[in-house]
């Protein structure tokens, strides 16, 4: 009974020892159930991939995210589906308007401030801010500058509000809608694209504005190469956040598409800027210039009464 004496239970000491005079043996670790399992090394990462997680997020995280968005999510006819939308703190706001003054190089605006809980609520009034902030500005600039002419007669431009509104507003919705459209179309194209959602585009571009407010209000003062200073240091801030951050979602795509998409991002925010600095603040007023009137040289005669 050879067979069946090889079949004995045999008493293992240490572990190590084990291991030392059989190499080949194998292990297997039995834990108990209050005890938690040991975390393994997994293999080591490329340091481009943590950057693209810390500038992205990694799949995990946003499905997270998403899983969470999806579970407190109502139907759109109901009022509490836009409700979410404006379901944000002031700390949260005031968070994310420093963060679009402040860009920080390297670092993903909508995965920072955004993603984890994107409004409509900042960017709403920030616009709604901004129109007033530029018309009021615009009529004050306005007063200014033909101040102590006696011709001048000053007259509240309340079109410059309907004007104001109509293109901060169509810039703040469809800009990003058709940005979202191409992020979309360019993502069916390569697979690697990382998307925003409408949401979080038009978040990005309400919160980029936002350095504009104080902008209008020093425009008043009547120096063009001031003004021209203010806007190009506003551009500036404003330009940085958008290109930093969809900078990340183009840059996997053709070198010439992601080229050409932050130029036309940054070519669109110019126009915004400089337009309004020349319709609202530089722009001539003809109706109140003075008219001379030239009447020709003529020779009168007057005839006495008899």
């Amino acid at each position: 009974m050879a067979a069946v004496d090889d079949l004995q239970f045999e008493e293992f000491g240490d572990v190590a020892t084990s291991l030392a005079t059989n190499p080949d043996a194998t292990t297997i670790s039995i834990e108990g159930p209050g005890e938690t399992p040991r975390h393994q090394p997994g293999p080591p990462r490329s340091s481009g991939r943590e950057e693209d997680d810390e500038l992205l997020g990694n799949d995990e995280s946003d499905k997270t995210e998403l899983l969470a968005g999806q579970k407190k999510s109502s139907p759109f006819w109901t009022f509490e589906y836009y409700q979410t939308f404006f379901d944000v703190d002031t700390y949260q706001v005031f968070d994310r308007i420093k963060g679009s003054l402040l860009p920080i190089p390297g670092k993903n605006f909508v995965r920072l401030y955004i993603r984890s809980n994107p409004d409509l609520y900042g960017p709403f009034w920030i616009c709604a801010t901004l129109v007033f902030v530029i018309a009021i500005s615009g009529n004050l600039s306005n007063f200014l500058i033909h101040l102590g002419e006696k011709t001048y007669h000053y007259v509240p431009e309340f079109r410059k509000v309907s004007m104001a509104a109509t293109v901060i507003y169509a810039y703040a919705w469809l800009v990003p809608l058709a940005l979202w459209g191409f992020l979309l179309w360019r993502n069916s194209k390569v697979m690697n694209i990382v998307s925003y959602s409408f949401l979080e585009i038009v978040c990005v571009y309400g919160y980029s504005l936002f350095i504009y407010i104080p902008t209008a209000v020093l425009w008043i003062i009547p120096q063009k190469a001031i003004r021209w200073i203010l806007v190009m240091v506003a551009l500036g801030i404003s330009g940085s956040v958008l290109a930093m951050t969809f900078w990340p979602a183009v840059r996997e795509d053709s070198r010439r598409v992601a080229l050409a998409t932050i130029v036309m991002i940054v070519l669109l925010h110019t126009l915004l800027s400089v337009g309004c600095l020349a319709y609202f603040f530089d722009a001539p007023e003809m109706e109140h210039l003075p008219t001379t009137t030239v009447v020709p040289n003529q020779t009168v005669i007057a005839a006495k009464s008899s």
